[in-house]
């Protein structure tokens, strides 16, 4: 069987980003695991001078000159949608700088697994080796695995449709009140699909949505 093809990443690019926890551990599950890990994913998109953990322990007034300066760099990534499900994540985003995309996910995920093991007193691995990623080719592609992402505690049972518009652990809430001082990136999809409505229509509308699943299951992760 011949060896499968590594993606290559490549600046400009995007990217499907999908990882899962060892012995499908649920490490998404609790408030502040999950608040832990949005606050992760916002401080590693840009090359951190300090630690995290170092970072929160500074003082308020030094915090703030710090983050203000740190702001001020060349981000790896830029996000355009995520989804924290018990026992895996989803990231959207396009590769900005050299080997951005493997440098963020490295200190997303070393930083959460130090967290994660001290707060519940464990040793060893938190996440597989290797994370997995898919080249994102086009627009239609772009939107298919957008949905694909925002849906995925719908479509595992874990909330109801109704409740995705305000799941705090999705990206997608912000496609629908469009805050220009979040993490997400929503410019670049909304010039795709137009409005707000638009979008949640494209999500939200979808009866079949698991039957077309299958049709572009090829271009997604699982």
């Amino acid at each position: 069987m011949p060896e499968k093809r590594k993606v290559v990443f490549a600046n400009g690019e995007i990217y499907h980003i999908y990882n899962r926890s060892v012995g499908n551990l649920e490490i998404f599950t609790g408030f502040r695991e999950q608040q832990r890990a949005l606050e992760l994913l916002d401080y590693y998109r840009f090359p951190p001078k300090i630690s995290f953990s170092k970072y929160k322990n500074l003082p308020k007034d030094v915090r703030q000159d710090y983050l203000q300066s740190y702001r001020k760099q060349k981000p790896f990534i830029e996000i355009f949608g995520y989804a924290l499900m018990p026992g895996h994540f989803h990231i959207l985003s396009r590769q900005l700088t050299e080997d951005g995309i493997k440098i963020f996910v490295s200190n997303f995920q070393n930083a959460f697994a130090k967290y994660f093991n001290t707060k519940s007193n464990r040793d060893g691995s938190v996440f597989k080796n290797s994370f997995k990623a898919k080249w994102v080719e086009n627009d239609e592609i772009f939107l298919h695995i957008s949905r694909y992402i925002h849906l995925n505690p719908v479509t595992s049972y874990i909330i109801q449709l109704k409740d995705l518009s305000t799941y705090p652990l999705t990206s997608y809430p912000y496609y629908l009140v469009r805050k220009s001082d979040s993490i997400v990136n929503t410019d670049f999809l909304s010039k795709i699909i137009g409005t707000s409505k638009k979008y949640q229509m494209f999500v939200e509308n979808q009866v079949d949505y698991q039957r077309r699943l299958n049709l572009i299951k090829s271009k997604i992760l699982e």
